[in-house]
């Protein structure tokens, strides 16, 4: 679903990722993990064509993300993103944000993404919650509606951008619980997140990012209980809490 290749990407004299390898099959689901600044959210949004980078390649479902109109558009047809503030439109109910892409960006009819919708509404537990604006929803219900929303262009894959991080702790575990539901439904997932117990329990690999490179990968049950690098373990110790 996704292979990247020596991506390199600069903000003015900063180079924020410094030759990225990476790749996602079909049905996988990837957090990457790494401290603040590290590059994690860059790495996604060039992913998603939302930012341009130097070097390097990107192919989506065999797309190349570049700088054309038409390529970026195709990719965004088969990914959706979740981010970290929801960029719910306030002045449209909750359904009204749900089937904004299918009608305006697919063309579907508008019975038939509000009917796709409401199933996705319920399946996440915010059905009620329809009609309503996002102003009057938790930020957690405010994150489950974005990730319908996304849902509702029926993606090939997801990518998350630290979709817990604007939360209360409180508010955090009905959000995973969505994500896992994903996941055991075989959603291609890439996440960027600090949950490391939801990369623990629901990550086919996990990938450490530091100072714009990769620097180690595997499994999650290797990565996250006895990793090579100093780096990364040096991380792990300092997020993790004691048992």
């Amino acid at each position: 679903m996704i292979e990247i290749r020596d991506l390199h990407k600069r903000f003015g004299d900063t180079e924020v990722l410094k030759g990225i390898d990476a790749s996602i099959s079909q049905g996988e689901v990837v957090c990457l993990i790494g401290a603040s600044g590290s590059g994690k959210s860059t790495l996604l949004r060039c992913v998603n064509g939302l930012e341009n980078y130097e070097a390097g390649e990107i192919r989506v479902d065999g797309i190349r993300v570049n700088r054309d109109d038409r390529s970026i558009r195709d990719v965004r047809l088969a990914v959706s993103m979740v981010f970290q503030r929801f960029n719910l439109f306030p002045n449209r109910t909750v359904i009204e944000n749900v089937i904004e892409g299918p009608v305006y960006v697919k063309g579907e009819a508008r019975s038939e993404a509000t009917d796709y919708g409401m199933t996705l509404l319920e399946r996440i537990g915010i059905v009620d919650k329809a009609d309503a604006y996002p102003s009057s929803l938790s930020g957690g219900q405010q994150q489950r509606v974005a990730i319908a929303r996304s849902l509702a262009m029926r993606p090939k894959m997801i990518l998350f951008d630290e979709p817990t991080s604007a939360l209360d702790p409180e508010l955090v575990g009905d959000v995973l619980a969505a994500m896992r539901s994903l996941a055991d439904d075989g959603m291609t997932m890439f996440v960027v997140t600090h949950e490391i117990s939801f990369a623990r329990e629901v990550a086919d690999r996990v990938l450490f990012m530091d100072s714009g490179r990769i620097v180690e990968e595997g499994t999650a049950e290797k990565m996250l209980s006895v990793p090579e690098n100093d780096r990364t373990r040096d991380f792990l110790q300092r997020v993790l809490k004691p048992l």
